[in-house]
């Protein structure tokens, strides 16, 4: 069976492009050292040196933008060409429902017509939600860091520990006391309606050769992605996931659960004048060890172009370019995510988060993407209602800690 695959780069193409990413940074790295040493002779730099520093640290922003799209274009799944695909029966009554507006066959077909409803649309086959789920893990920052569960129900609750738990020693006839009991919290991630609502042609839905599945989830997958990922980030749980930003904020050192600890930075909307490394150190160390090892920091791109100046002690830059195409880049040894949805540098925002996000974060799919068409609203177009349930929210409240930039 042939197989039709999107275009992507050729591997020689991938390396040309990293190339290109590494020489940026070694470009960059020699204009902010000259900056550094004239701020250092004259207490201030050149407007030369500092606007060469700033248009090189652009240029690697974008080359990074090229290179995440070449990493995305291959993992994209492989698409069987329509021409050549073993329709099964209610495969083709949901082409002839997408294309025509057909419902007979739908309703004949026990798949689809569970959770239906002929004036409230029809659930897609499972192959169409999980091609939009698989295109969503692409495109979404946070479906890839964190926990991501497929439930059946509108709200799920998980019961998580909160510590208490004990064990001991024994000798093979020692007496054998009973253990402390663990204390267990139930937390509930209720799921919220996500829509989108594309428009198509009448032609191209009488493409016979047009998969319309795939227009369907390439349609909905920036807007969905979006979505999302301001709630995954921002959201406050009313009609949406919660955010992990959103909840309630407390010093690392007397956080309690239910709450996302901090480390300040010691200034108020910025890094510390001196070592303002050392925030960034304190708060990847503010997580127990067991959380670092599948840590990453998030935070948005003029965040990065910041903290790209840093140097370590020994002159080394604490920023790294990734090294093989499909890594990331790292900053003191850790992975770095961009998420635009991130709050930029200001006073008392929380611009950067560290920790082990598939254990701290959960986002529930309700199983089931839903789908209306409607050719009257909008004429000549017909529009595609489509939507899907999702919830999530923070499930381990230790192993996500944040930087605020404030004195305390």
């Amino acid at each position: 069976m042939k197989k039709e695959t999107k275009m992507a780069l050729s591997p020689s193409s991938q390396g040309h492009e990293i190339n290109e990413f590494r020489s940026a940074f070694e470009a960059f790295k020699e204009a902010n050292d000259q900056r550094l040493a004239e701020i250092e002779k004259k207490q201030s730099a050149d407007t030369i040196s500092v606007e060469k520093v700033e248009r090189i640290n652009r240029a690697i922003d974008e080359q990074k933008s090229i290179i995440d799209g070449i990493n995305l274009s291959h993992q994209r799944p492989v698409l069987e060409a329509p021409d050549t695909l073993v329709h099964s029966e209610s495969k083709q009554a949901w082409g002839q429902y997408m294309r025509h507006g057909d419902v007979s066959r739908l309703l004949e077909s026990k798949q689809l017509s569970i959770g239906s409803d002929p004036d409230g649309g029809f659930v897609a086959p499972d192959e169409t939600a999980q091609h939009i789920t698989q295109l969503l893990q692409d495109a979404s920052p946070m479906r890839q860091l964190a926990e991501v569960r497929q439930v059946g129900s509108s709200n799920f609750k998980k019961p998580v520990s909160r510590g208490g738990a004990s064990a001991g020693w024994t000798g093979e006839t020692a007496a054998r006391p009973e253990t402390q009991t663990p204390t267990l919290d139930l937390i509930a991630f209720p799921a919220a309606e996500l829509y989108a609502m594309p428009a198509a042609t009448q032609a191209l839905l009488d493409d016979s050769f047009a998969d319309i599945d795939q227009w369907l989830a390439s349609e909905v997958q920036d807007v969905f992605a979006a979505q999302e990922t301001t709630a995954f980030v921002n959201g406050d749980g009313i009609g949406k996931p919660k955010g992990f930003l959103s909840y309630t904020n407390t010093a690392d050192a007397i956080q309690q659960w239910g709450e996302v600890g901090y480390v300040a930075t010691g200034a108020d909307g910025d890094f510390a004048a001196s070592d303002p490394i050392d925030s960034l150190i304190d708060l990847i160390y503010a997580p127990k060890a067991v959380y670092r090892p599948g840590s990453s920091f998030v935070m948005n791109r003029r965040t990065v172009s910041s903290v790209r100046k840093f140097k370590d002690a020994d002159g080394n830059y604490i920023w790294q370019p990734a090294v093989q195409a499909g890594q990331s880049s790292t900053l003191l040894g850790y992975p770095v995510v961009e998420i635009e949805e991130m709050p930029d540098i200001a006073t008392g925002a929380n611009a950067i988060a560290f920790g082990d996000f598939r254990r701290g974060y959960l986002i529930v799919d309700r199983a089931g993407v839903r789908v209306v068409r409607d050719p009257y609203s909008s004429k000549p177009f017909v529009l595609f209602y489509t939507t899907k349930k999702v919830g999530g929210g923070v499930q381990d409240f230790n192993a996500l800690k944040l930087l605020k930039f404030a004195i305390s």
